[in-house]
């Protein structure tokens, strides 16, 4: 459940992944801090599994700032099942699935960087927002200046991250949004 102004984070692998191949994870801590942030054994299994497991991304694995949601008791397990019925259970589905499920019953801000997915949980009354209004809020929340964002958003997107501005674009597009 979210704890005073700032809500708890469920967090899906995109953000993960592309934060840890910029060797940025301890800045990720840092910008969270304050927060309950989970991800899921299937996230946690994508990481894992991919293709670019290395050191950066498997310090993801080990993060103490982000515990696993335990999603073994029968709200998560009817919830999943909805997830599944809507955005589809194929592999790469799998994974959002978990965290929409977990955001749902813990009442907790989804994270993900999927458009589709994200535009069906929407859909749904679900809280779901992406990396880029993580950055945002931190700038609200004064952990972060708009230049550090603006940094990030660029080192993100040469990682082969896909995200909706470039870090020049970062200010206008946040404010254009509402996010800033």
């Amino acid at each position: 459940m979210t704890t005073g102004t700032c809500p708890d984070l469920v967090l899906d692998t995109t953000c993960l992944a592309h934060v840890g191949r910029i060797d940025r994870l301890d800045v990720l801590g840092d910008l969270l801090s304050g927060r309950r942030c989970w991800t899921t054994t299937a996230v946690r299994e994508e990481l894992r599994r991919g293709p670019e497991v290395g050191h950066e991304l498997g310090k993801v694995l080990d993060l103490p700032w982000l515990p696993v949601v335990p999603q073994d008791d029968w709200d998560h397990i009817m919830s999943f099942s909805r997830w599944v019925e809507r955005i589809g259970s194929t592999e790469r589905n799998i994974g959002e699935a978990t965290v929409f499920a977990a955001a749902e019953v813990l009442e907790a801000v989804a994270i993900t960087d999927d458009r589709n997915a994200t535009a069906v949980a929407r859909s749904y009354g679900l809280r779901v927002h992406g990396t880029v209004w993580l950055l945002a809020q931190a700038c609200l929340e004064g952990k972060l200046t708009e230049t550090g964002a603006a940094n990030l958003v660029d080192m993100l997107r040469g990682s082969g991250m896909r995200l909706p501005c470039s870090g020049a674009d970062f200010p206008a597009f946040a404010r254009k949004h509402g996010l800033l």
